[in-house]
Order: C-alpha cells, then sequence, then structure tokens
C-alpha cells in the first residue's frame, strides 16, 4: 500500500544524489513531489522520468536557492501545482572547495548560509502558514556538526544552524500536529563524496564505520519515508543520525 497516497512534496535539491533518491522514495510512496534544482536540467528531467516510468508523479522546478526570493517563490509555484502542501524535506546544500577559516571568502560564508540555512527557513515559514495539519517537514543535516572536519567551516555552521532551526519549529508546529525532524547522513556515496575524497579517504571512512560500507542515497531517503509517514506521528524534534553506526 502506498502510504503516502494523495500526500504533497516538497523536496529541494532534488535531481542528484540523496535529493533524488528522497523525490523517488517519495514518489513511490504515493506523494506528488516538486522539486527544485539550480543547473542540471537533464539530471532533473531523469529524475521526472524515473519517477514517472515507475507510476509515480514528480516536477522539477528551476529555481536557484541562493537567490533573493528564490525560496519562497519555489514554494508558490509548489503549491499552486499540487493544490497544497503535506511534507517538505530541506535538502538542497551548496557544494564549495574546502579552505580553511583563514582563507575563506565572505562572500562564500554568505552564499553557503542563504541556500543551507535561510531557504530553509523561508520554506518552514511558508509551511508554518500553509502547511495542512498533520504535515511532515525533515531537514537534511550532517554528522560533520558532531564530527567536524577541516576546510568545511562554512558547511558545518550551516547545518548546525538548521538543526536549531528543527528544534525551534518542532516547538512551534506540534500543536498542529505538523511534526519537524532532522536527519544527518554520515559518509554517502554520491558523486560530491568521490568528487572530494581520495580512494584512500573513502576506505579509511569504510573501516570505521560498523556496518562496514559507505552509505548509499537510498539508505537516507528511507530514513526520510518513515519520517514523512503516518507511523512517525510521535516523532518530532528529533536528530536521526543515518551514519552506518559511526557516531
Amino acid at each position: 500500500m502506498a502510504v503516502l497516497k494523495d500526500k504533497t512534496a516538497v523536496v529541494t535539491g532534488g535531481s542528484r544524489g540523496i535529493g533524488r533518491a528522497i523525490v523517488e522514495r517519495l514518489a513511490r510512496e504515493g506523494a506528488a513531489v516538486v522539486f527544485n534544482y539550480a543547473q542540471n536540467g537533464d539530471a532533473a528531467a531523469e529524475v521526472v522520468r524515473a519517477v514517472e516510468e515507475a507510476g509515480g508523479s514528480a516536477r522539477g522546478v528551476h529555481v536557484n536557492l541562493a537567490e533573493p526570493g528564490a525560496a519562497e517563490r519555489l514554494m508558490e509555484i509548489a503549491e499552486e501545482d499540487l493544490g497544497g502542501l503535506d511534507i517538505l524535506v530541506n535538502n538542497a546544500a551548496m557544494a564549495f572547495t574546502p579552505a580553511p577559516i583563514a582563507t575563506t571568502e565572505e562572500e562564500l560564508f554568505d552564499r553557503v548560509m542563504a541556500v543551507n540555512v535561510k531557504s530553509a527557513f523561508i520554506t518552514i515559514r511558508h509551511a508554518a502558514r500553509h502547511m495542512r495539519d498533520g504535515g511532515r517537514i525533515v531537514n537534511i543535516s550532517t554528522i560533520n556538526t558532531v564530527r567536524p572536519a577541516p576546510g568545511i567551516a562554512p558547511y558545518i555552521v550551516s547545518k548546525g544552524a538548521l538543526e536549531q532551526l528543527t528544534a525551534a519549529a518542532a516547538r512551534e508546529l506540534g500543536t498542529r500536529g505538523i511534526t519537524v525532524n532532522t536527519v544527518s547522513p554520515g559518509a554517502t556515496d554520491t558523486d560530491l563524496l568521490r568528487g572530494t575524497n581520495s580512494a584512500e579517504n573513502l576506505q579509511m571512512v569504510v573501516a570505521m564505520t560498523p556496518l562496514g560500507r559507505l552509505g548509499q542515497p537510498s539508505d537516507v531517503a528511507d530514513v526520510v519515508a518513515f519520517l514523512a509517514s503516518p507511523d512517525s506521528r510521535w516523532v518530532t524534534g528529533q536528530n536521526i543520525r543515518a551514519t552506518g553506526g559511526v557516531a
């Protein structure tokens, strides 16, 4: 049975990696999904094609969340298309070349915060105003907030802020039956991970992971699907670490 039948969902950053897996999983569970992409239209079209071939519904919207007003525009487009909102997944995150704090430009910090935090604040603000009672909000963070790595300070700061936004929103929206949770993935086998890590580094990560492998995007999407489902009705304000056992 499709547990999300007749539900509507917005996923930010849904064209690749973990975001794509989330879009496909929610659609497989019966939700009609709108997702945004910033650059790769071909990747977004492939996601839509895969979902539709599987009998689901998805639409990609070209919206760059780094731009002023973009997050609210995405939510308005999605709600007009879907006719309402039941599920929101804030997955979008800005990638950048790692650098020490001493050489990190202020402009880069501002752009990371705009995509990773401000856009999530705006989408959650929209949800607080328009989401149907009993809705679900899931924010995607990272294990790096508890296992910080050098060179990615803006990313870690932004995700730490996102986790606190989760806690605040869960308190505010709980009386309407809306749950708000965080999922913090560990090392997940995506193009981004492989493009920024050597084979030796990846082998080290596998060795330190109790379950003995890299995470897959579907591993994270499965956790998100649970938090988006009716079964998660008594779970809110939590940070679920989908890390294969890495603490």
